[in-house]
């Protein structure tokens, strides 16, 4: 019994939860929110797992990294661990995309903006 694996997911967990902290992107902007949309996603991932396992499409094999732990028939423990993780990259990479594309657009805005006030992109007048 070994856990490697489970210390990388809580190690890369603590990395989301650093840059969530960091820019306020998903648990740290809006934990209500946050509890909602992490737990439907866990949920469904969770039924995805079920059903691939329930017809013999997921196998749990065997790691010389993983604990041993299942929490369920060929459900290990750090399954649970790695589609927590999914779930918040998923979120912390959408809602930075989102500010990334909001903030390149109000600079766009702007400059189109100033182009206008000064006479053209050259900022010469008619």
């Amino acid at each position: 019994m070994s856990w490697a694996y489970l210390a990388c997911l809580l190690f890369s967990l603590a990395g989301m939860a650093i840059l969530d902290l960091r820019h306020r992107l998903f648990w740290f902007a809006d934990a209500r929110r946050a509890a909602i949309v992490h737990g439907l996603g866990l949920a469904a991932f969770l039924a995805w797992d079920g059903l691939g396992i329930l017809t013999g499409i997921f196998h749990r094999g065997d790691s010389p990294y993983m604990t041993g732990i299942d929490l369920a028939p060929e459900l290990p423990l750090e399954e649970l661990f790695f589609l927590v993780f999914l779930c918040w990259l998923t979120m912390n990479l959408y809602t930075g995309g989102a500010r990334i594309l909001r903030a390149r657009a109000g600079r766009a805005r702007a400059g189109r903006a100033r182009a206008d006030v000064d006479g053209g992109p050259a900022g010469e007048r008619p």
